[in-house]
C-alpha cells in the first residue's frame, strides 16, 4: 500500500495553460500498474487550451467552480462533480469562478 497527501507533491505548471498545474499524485512511481491519478488545479480565469487524446479521462470536482466544454455540449462544474470525457472527444476547462477549480482525473497509465 501506498499513502500521502496529495499536498505533498509538487505541481507542474503549464506552459500551455497559465494558472493550469498538476499533481501526479498516484501513479507507475507508486507501483500502480493500469491507472496515473492526478490532481489538476485550475486558478481563478484560467483555462486549459481545447485538446484531444487517444484515452479517456475519469473526472471528480473536489472544490471550486467552473465548466467543462467537450463533444459540442457546455457543462456547469462543481464540488461533487463527476465528468467522463471518452478517448478523442475534443475537451476543455474553464474556471470562471472566484477560487481554485480542483479536480481528480484517472488516465491509462501509459499516457502521461
Amino acid at each position: 500500500m501506498k499513502a500521502h497527501n496529495y499536498r505533498e507533491v509538487k505541481p507542474e505548471e503549464s506552459p500551455e495553460a497559465p494558472g493550469a498545474s498538476l499533481r501526479w499524485v498516484l501513479g507507475e512511481k507508486e507501483g500502480a500498474p493500469t491507472f496515473s491519478m492526478r490532481v489538476a488545479e485550475l486558478q481563478p480565469g484560467a483555462s486549459t487550451p481545447a485538446h484531444s487524446h487517444d484515452w479517456e479521462h475519469e473526472i471528480f470536482v473536489l472544490s471550486g467552480q467552473g465548466k467543462v466544454g467537450a463533444g459540442g455540449e457546455e457543462v456547469r462544474l462543481k464540488e461533487g462533480d463527476t465528468v467522463f470525457i471518452p478517448p478523442m472527444e475534443e475537451h476543455r476547462f474553464v474556471n470562471d469562478g472566484d477560487d481554485v477549480l480542483r479536480f481528480i482525473c484517472t488516465i491509462p497509465l501509459l499516457h502521461k
